[in-house]
């Protein structure tokens, strides 16, 4: 799996949104309703990311 910028997740009831993605840390947002985008910022380690999306389903963008 191949973690890139803007990638959403969908882990249960939530969303969660990669906002930066960068060498050594992930800031993300999760995202509760997806019509409204309203959701909190967070960083993460990507370790600590990986184990975050673990039984997470990407969500494929629209062609």
């Amino acid at each position: 799996m191949k973690l890139q910028q803007g990638q959403l997740w969908k882990k249960g009831g939530k969303y969660i949104r990669i906002v930066n993605w960068a060498r050594l840390d992930i800031d993300y947002k999760i995202i509760t309703d997806l019509e409204t985008g309203e959701g909190t910022f967070h960083e993460l380690s990507k370790k600590e990311f990986c184990r975050l999306l673990k039984d997470a389903e990407l969500i494929e963008p629209a062609p």
